[in-house]
């Protein structure tokens, strides 16, 4: 039996999109393994939304190479976002034997069969209707606690600095019944969590003669399949949360209080320029709407810094949404041009590099300040946590997550992984709440 070792770089959709692949080839006779040099095929899964990403590949590409190179008939292959980008010049390196594209994975062993050394297998065609809903996918987490359930593929928005919309294509709902089976059979293995994924959950709309199903209505959906089960997503857009879910999440104690919502930029002029189609006012009315319905909710968000033509003032209102907000955490970038994105076409890339530079390294330091006064606020609260382990630092400490998504670590010798636990915070730093067991 032929062995497959994968490597998942980017976001959460891209570790479930590794498990539906494994599970493709599993059927077709393959066999997972995490040693590379054991692999007859090595893969990378790859994500092309930052340029410092796309590097990191092409230096494993290297790596890939050698295997190749020392253990002939070896294949080495590219899928994911950067097979559907750079598909011509990955081709052009004769280091890579295999480019599949997000929406071509079910083609994936006709396509590695087809393989000859003179001639490499390419399928990168984008799709209106895949999203896989029928595939079971194949675990890959370490704990057996967690797992990730795609709802949807693609993008509609198209946000002028985002290369998302050309390699996984247009927005399309997975239906809704797959979605529960699936959430049904990881529960009934032992999984004590889900998180819904998407580019867009919010925008989840599956039409049905029956009566149409929206993102509030598949998130209860989910909550009622057992109030041990608990429920998180990923990503909301601000444009589109609606009353509605908020509401829901309030409703159901097993929906984590926990939004991930991307600002982005805190000016008006970058928000309009970036086409994310809302601004800072509406922005921060749904941030109240959801503290109304949910005071302890713990909200993430997504800044970039630089973008075109930023000056100081926008840079200043970045750094005032931050604070008015109080973010528990942020993905923080400094902005690098996606070539076939609407603002490389558009908009000179003008920012100088050192100004990027500092202005990311202001926003770090900011969200810095604001994670511990976030978790200083929750010293002598009790939360319920899950178990996930042990601490990395410590084997006498279990850590795991409270709903908001704060890591508690504590110590304790009686619980185990998948356990909830109730915990008292004792003090913090900017990333860690330190617990004990409450009495």
């Amino acid at each position: 039996m032929k062995k497959v070792y994968i490597e998942t770089y980017g976001c959460q959709m891209n570790v479930n999109d590794t498990e539906v692949i494994f599970s493709i080839l599993a059927d077709a006779g393959y066999e997972r393994t995490e040693i590379m040099e054991e692999a007859d095929i090595i893969m990378a899964n790859t994500c092309s939304v930052r340029d410092n990403a796309e590097q990191r590949i092409w230096g494993r590409i290297e790596q890939f190479a050698f295997q190749r190179k020392s253990r002939p008939g070896t294949i080495v292959g590219i899928v994911g976002c950067m097979a559907e980008r750079l598909k011509e010049k990955l081709l052009d390196s004769h280091k890579v034997d295999l480019v599949a594209g997000p929406d071509s994975y079910r083609t994936l062993p006709d396509l590695i069969a087809s393989i000859t050394p003179d001639h490499p297998a390419i399928n990168v065609m984008l799709s209106h209707e895949e999203t896989y809903g029928d595939i079971n996918p194949v675990r890959i987490d370490k704990n057996g606690v967690s797992a990730f359930i795609s709802i949807m593929r693609g993008c509609n928005n198209v946000c002028t600095y985002c290369v998302v919309p050309y390699t996984r294509g247009a927005e399309r709902s997975r239906d809704p019944r797959t979605i529960i089976r699936e959430a049904c059979d990881v529960f009934s293995r032992g999984y004590k969590e889900v998180t819904l994924l998407g580019q867009n959950v919010d925008s989840y709309l599956w039409k049905d003669p029956e009566g149409d199903v929206t993102f509030a209505r598949l998130l209860e959906m989910v909550a009622k399949i057992s109030p041990d089960l608990r429920v998180r997503f990923s990503t909301s857009h601000p444009k589109d949360i609606s009353d509605e879910v908020i509401e829901t999440m309030g409703r159901y104690e097993n929906i984590c209080e926990n939004i991930h919502f991307p600002v982005q930029s805190g000016s008006d002029r970058m928000l309009e320029k970036m086409r994310r189609r809302y601004t800072r006012e509406w922005y921060l009315s749904r941030v109240k709407k959801i503290r109304s319905v949910m005071p302890e909710c713990g909200i993430t968000t997504d800044v970039i810094a630089g973008f075109c033509s930023e000056t100081e003032e926008d840079h200043k209102q970045t750094l005032s949404i931050m604070r008015e907000v109080g973010y528990d955490y942020a993905f923080m970038f400094q902005y690098s041009e996606r070539p076939g994105t609407i603002a490389a076409k558009n908009f000179p890339d003008d920012v100088p590099p050192e100004v990027k530079t500092r202005r990311l390294n202001e926003i770090i330091a900011l969200q810095n300040e604001l994670s511990l006064e976030s978790n200083r606020r929750e010293i002598g609260k009790i939360h319920k946590v899950l178990v996930e382990g042990p601490s990395k630092r410590n084997p006498d400490e279990l850590c795991g997550r409270a709903s908001n998504n704060k890591m508690c670590v504590f110590p304790d010798k009686t619980h185990k992984v998948g356990d909830y636990v109730m915990v008292k915070v004792l003090s913090c730093t900017s990333a860690t709440l330190l617990c004990e067991l409450a009495q």
